[in-house]
This record gives C-alpha cells, structure tokens and sequence, in this order.
C-alpha cells in the first residue's frame, strides 16, 4: 500500500490515495501505521477517496482507531495532495466530510514548493449542548460552564466545528499539565462522545498560545478544528477579536470568525514524504 506521510502545523497524518488503490479495514490499519515505534508514526490516518458531490471525500481515524468527523489541519494537506497531483484541478476545492462539504483555497510556496498555504472555510460552530454533544438541556449554549473534575474546577467553553471541542483559559500553558488533565475532561460525564480539549493562554485580543489534547490521540502539535473553536469562543466570551493569531506547537494559524459566523483558518500543509506498507488487500 502507498502512502504519503504529512503535517499541518506539527499535526501530523498517513495520507492514502483511495482514487487509486482500496484500503480495508482502516480502523485497525490507522492502529498500526500510526505506531511511532513499529508504524509510520503519525496523529492518525486519512484517506482521500472519490466524491459524489465535491472534489474529493476525506475520512480521518485517530490512532486508536476511532473515526472523527472532520480535521482542520488534515483537510488542508488533502487539499494540497490534490492540487500537487493534478495541476489542472485548480486552486479552489470542494471536499467531503462527515461534518459536510468545505470549501478550500490552496496557494503554492514559491521558494518550498514541499509547502502550501491553505485557507479553509471551516462552517459555522455549533453551539448548542445537544450538537456538540453534550448531557444537560440539549438546547442550551455551553459558553461558559464549571466542570468539576478531581478537586479542581474549570470554567470551560465548549464548541462543536465538527469535532466537539473543550475550550479551557490558563494563566500559563507552556506550564500546565496537559496529559493529566486533558485525559480527564476529555472522559468527564457531561460528553458521551468524550472531547477534545484546547488549553489557551491569552496573550492579546488578537493573539493566543494554545495546547490541544485530542480525544483518541493525546496531545498534539496542532489542531485546526479545536484553532477554530477558540477562536469562536474567545469572541464569543469576550476575550478575544474576531481575527487572531494561534500559536500552536507545531505552528501558527490565522482565523477570523467572520459576520456570517463562518471560521476562515489559513496554515501551512506540508509533505515530508512516501513510501510503500505492508497492508493486505483484503
């Protein structure tokens, strides 16, 4: 089996062409390969396969196997993959996700052509507990809800672009004990689905830092669905503009949370390279 290994911001992926050849059985193929010990080593695996209504379909695993409905940083490098392959496709893409069709605008890096600068349109938030989701009154926001876990409380804001995310403010999140307790908001009762959740330190009202701990992965070095949750949430709260800088560990991505509560992220995608694994076709 082919495959492209690639990363937006630190986020890294195993890519396989499903235009061209079939993969079976991808949840315990995205176990596998994304072992960084006796795998590639990855965040997870996506696969890039025919659509009936955009450019592509993208479906993305964690590395534990489990399906998620959409990555941020993992459409922009689909989106690249696409336009490297076929140059005749255009700039401007449509492609499929189980959180619907999102549109994506792929610049080309003169002086790497390895990069590409990738603006996603990444829809509207839900906001709403039952969309998210959530337990407690299913119509209700979360914008700002205490989440007792341990013997701490946190003041969480928690958004869905797609992929259910946690919003948590820190003084310090270079500091704070991400793996600890991430592990534990990510399985807290109030979410039946478990969560994501973004640590962020507010350095301006047009800048953040932010840590993610990804439901099914751990922390990773960036997370473009969780960029745009926070950034839907810090203007939403008060905290933030609508147009921010995002420091991430892997890298930085520009969002704006537009009038038409549409999230706008551009980021690099970037390929680091192929190779071929042992995967049976059946």
């Amino acid at each position: 089996m082919k495959f492209i290994k690639m990363h937006g911001a630190g986020n890294d992926y195993v890519y396989v062409d499903g235009f061209q050849q079939d993969v079976h059985r991808p949840e315990e193929l995205a176990v596998r390969i994304s072992d960084r010990h006796f795998g590639v080593g990855s965040d997870g695996l996506i696969l890039i396969l025919p659509s009936d209504c955009a450019d592509a379909r993208m479906r993305m695993f964690n590395a534990d196997g489990s399906e998620a409905q959409m990555c941020g940083n993992g459409i922009r490098c689909v989106a690249k993959y696409l336009c490297d392959q076929q140059s005749d496709r255009g700039s401007q893409l449509t492609i499929e996700t189980l959180a619907g069709v999102l549109s994506v605008d792929v610049t080309a890096d003169t002086e790497n052509p390895a990069i590409s600068q990738v603006t996603v349109n990444m829809g509207q938030p839900r906001l709403q507990r039952g969309q998210i989701p959530m337990t407690g009154p299913q119509q209700d926001q979360a914008l700002e809800v205490e989440i007792r876990v341990k013997n701490r409380t946190f003041t969480a804001s928690c958004v869905s672009m797609g992929n259910p995310h946690c919003v948590v403010y820190v003084d310090d999140v270079e500091q704070f004990d991400v793996a600890y307790w991430g592990a534990l908001l990510e399985n807290h009762p109030l979410f039946p689905e478990r969560i994501n959740v973004e640590f962020v330190e507010i350095i301006s009202g047009s800048e953040v830092r932010q840590r993610t701990w990804e439901r099914g992965a751990g922390e990773t070095l960036a997370c473009g669905t969780g960029a745009s949750a926070v950034t839907v949430a810090g203007f939403l709260t008060g905290r933030t503009q609508r147009t921010i800088r995002n420091h991430l560990r892997g890298g930085v991505l520009t969002l704006e949370y537009c009038d038409d509560e549409t999230v706008m992220m551009t980021g690099p995608a970037e390929q680091v390279f192929t190779g071929d694994y042992p995967w049976p076709e059946a």
